[in-house]
């Protein structure tokens, strides 16, 4: 018999009441705002209210991974399988994930609520716009946008370079032919015209501050500081300069609270911002976890990307700004991940695997293995303690699965294997018994570099230090542009390194932990709303584009109006 699609699984599911989820949980029940049956924002008050309740502090734990492959490893289901599974050992736990961008779910890699018997439910509700924060901060972003443009129509008084103007447009579909576009197109009552462009939704830097934030006052200051373009004195002009930041506010006021949901298994779970993995974080909200640090034992976390990506951004970005430090991490691994980081078999998404790769060679998963050893070490220079999760398939042999504990235990780390997709959170209780372990130890958490360090240093370090690179290569460009952001301000900020999330290098050719590699910094941006300078290190889509038979053709409502095809 086939195992069941997700969509199947989740259509099983037996949900509680959120009013029963928030008050396991904690929330008091006037901080909910019911979004039909199946989500319900809470309201920041919740956070004040809890502390004030004398509610103790969770564990903090973050999900992360080896480097992706086109395989999957599985991070976003081991995070629900693995808080699933605390109820199970007797202890309590919440999960806060981003919520998924639309383009995607109608693109090549589907939605985003886990997998199997691990999965955050309603999944269509989940994986379809949720209750509206993506179109929010759309909106907010695209009004940006309009007065940007009525500002150059109306006399240009700030003095913008129309060939400066940083600011896009967004949208949450994969459009590829917007990624470059002409505005002011028609007579002279259509606009100025000058070149732009679309990015997704998920790119947007109001959504970075909106995951960055850590309240509404927070929030509208962070809009205030949004830099829209530079006069030709390279003078930046913010979204306070053309006065629009207070109604993007206005339009993000219901957008900032979390959004309450459950897993198969009615563990809470709080989903909340989708900042992109390659140019943001790409981590869930800092407001998230405001609330969820009070609600249960353990509150886990997931970091998008690998370790070197989403985790430093998590270390060095968002916890910098929230001012609460992990107890442990984990770093989900498999042995066909592993077994693709050797560098010895060809995967193209879509056809079938290698046979060899299938095949029982504990060698291979060593040699792969240099990527899972520097992922520990990039846990480890945190001052974290991390734990590998071992995602099994069916497939895997044992002394294939073994390898991967020798590997861990290289690192004096604790490993456990889990089968959550297939058995729930029953099939991920070594894993949080391991968990509950290394979050007991005593947390030595530091950031890398401090607030007062140059941009190059800070670049330099995450480079030399989280990516292994001998050093950096800056352009005329680049170092240009870092002497601007410094004599602005923005040298404070910290660094968000935008490269290839295919590998630890800035090669995403390069498998494993590449070493005598030099990183290449070709411009640099900064996201001063957000909180962060962003140096470009490699060709970065904003606006993905839809495949040949992308997942929106499989999708549609049946004769009863329930959802089909929806993966």
């Amino acid at each position: 018999m086939p195992f069941p699609t997700d969509l199947e699984i989740a259509s099983q599911a037996k949900l509680k009441p959120l009013g029963e989820i928030a008050a396991d949980a904690g929330i008091p029940a006037g901080m909910l705002e019911p979004y039909g049956a199946g989500a319900a924002k809470v309201s920041l008050d919740a956070v004040e209210a809890m502390a004030s309740a004398g509610r103790p502090k969770a564990r903090y734990v973050v999900v992360s991974a080896i480097t992706p492959t086109p395989l999957g490893e599985g991070k976003t289901t081991t995070t629900v399988g693995l808080g699933q599974a605390f109820q199970h050992i007797g202890r309590s736990a919440t999960i806060a994930i981003r919520q998924p961008s639309m383009g995607p779910t109608f693109g090549i890699k589907g939605g985003a609520a886990g997998g199997g018997y691990s999965q955050v439910v309603p999944m269509e509700l989940f994986n379809l716009h949720l209750t509206g924060d993506m179109h929010a901060v759309t909106a907010a972003h695209n009004l940006c946008s309009a007065m940007v443009d009525a500002h150059l129509y109306h006399g240009n008084e700030l003095g913008l370079d129309i060939h400066n103007i940083t600011w896009r447009r967004v949208l949450d579909v994969n459009d590829r032919a917007l990624r470059n576009i002409t505005l002011g197109l028609g007579g002279r009552l259509d606009g100025v015209p000058r070149e732009s462009g679309f990015d997704i939704t998920a790119a947007s830097e109001v959504m970075a501050a909106l995951a960055l934030c850590t309240g509404l006052h927070d929030l509208r200051a962070r809009l205030g500081r949004i830099v829209v373009g530079y006069t030709k004195a390279g003078t930046p002009v913010t979204a306070e300069e053309i006065g629009v930041a207070g109604s993007m506010a206005v339009i993000l006021r219901e957008a900032i609270k979390p959004n309450l949901m459950q897993t198969l298994e009615n563990t809470p779970a709080l989903v909340h911002t989708g900042p992109f993995g390659n140019i943001a974080t790409g981590n869930s909200s800092i407001v998230a976890d405001q609330v969820g640090i009070r609600t249960s034992d353990f509150l886990l976390t997931e970091a998008g990307f690998g370790a070197d990506m989403g985790a430093e951004r998590f270390f060095n970005i968002k916890c910098r700004y929230s001012g609460i430090a992990p107890d442990a991490a984990v770093l989900v691994a498999t042995v066909r991940g592993l077994k693709a980081h050797s560098g010895n078999h060809r995967i193209v998404a879509g056809r079938p695997l290698p046979e060899a790769l299938l095949a029982e060679n504990p060698d291979e998963v060593h040699a792969g293995g240099a990527n899972l050893r520097k992922q520990l070490e990039n846990m480890r220079i945190h001052g974290c303690t991390p734990v590998v999760a071992i995602n099994v398939f069916p497939e895997d042999h044992a002394a294939d699965v073994a390898a991967i504990g020798e590997i861990a235990a290289e690192y004096d780390a604790r490993s456990a294997v889990t089968t959550h997709f297939a058995d729930g959170g029953r099939g991920a209780t070594e894993l949080a018994e391991a968990v509950a372990e290394a979050a007991e130890e005593p947390s030595e958490f530091a950031v890398l570099y401090p607030d007062e360090a140059s941009l190059k240093s800070k670049i330099e370090t995450v480079a030399t230090r989280v990516y292994g690179a001998d050093g950096v290569e800056y352009s005329a460009t680049a170092d240009k542009q870092l002497a601007t952001y410094t004599e602005a301000g923005f040298g404070n900020l910290p660094v968000c390194i935008a490269k290839t999330h295919l590998s630890v290098s800035s090669d995403p050719s390069l498998k494993g932990a590449p070493t005598g590699w030099t990183l290449p910094v070709r411009e640099v941006r900064a996201s001063v709303g957000a909180g962060f300078v962003y140096p470009i290190c490699g060709d970065m889509r904003t606006m993905p584009g839809l495949g040949r038979v992308p997942a929106a053709v499989g999708i549609d409502i049946d004769a009863d109006g329930n959802i089909v095809g929806l993966s």
